[in-house]
């Protein structure tokens, strides 16, 4: 059972944003990597996702993967710590934090039709 926490999903997921956004160079490392992704994305051809849901899924994906990346390097966490972390991290919505990112990049230059 989940409640909504400051305007996101869950605790976990405005947890991770805060983290990301917070630190003005991870808040930059994120916004590139979004606009990045916007940018070599493209609306589907049957028109079924635009440009910005199929930079949003991209995103979702790329996040999720890093942190899961980052979890794995931690040294010396382990048994019930490490559980505890997992746990947390499954419980993010990672796509929520990808919708936010991609909902801030610049779409001027790479509008697709």
């Amino acid at each position: 059972m989940s409640e909504k926490y400051n305007g996101w999903t869950n605790y976990e997921t405005w947890c991770v944003n805060l983290w990301m956004s917070n630190d003005q160079g991870s808040d930059e490392h994120f916004r590139e990597m979004a606009q990045e992704v916007y940018d070599h994305s493209k609306s589907d051809i049957d028109k079924v996702f635009s440009q910005e849901e199929n930079a949003t899924l991209t995103f979702r994906d790329q996040l999720k993967e890093e942190f899961e990346e980052q979890q794995s390097q931690l040294v010396g966490v382990t048994g019930v710590f490490c559980d505890l972390l997992g746990a947390a991290l499954s419980e993010v919505n990672w796509y929520e934090i990808a919708k936010h990112y991609i909902e801030d990049v610049d779409k001027e230059e790479t509008e697709t039709a």
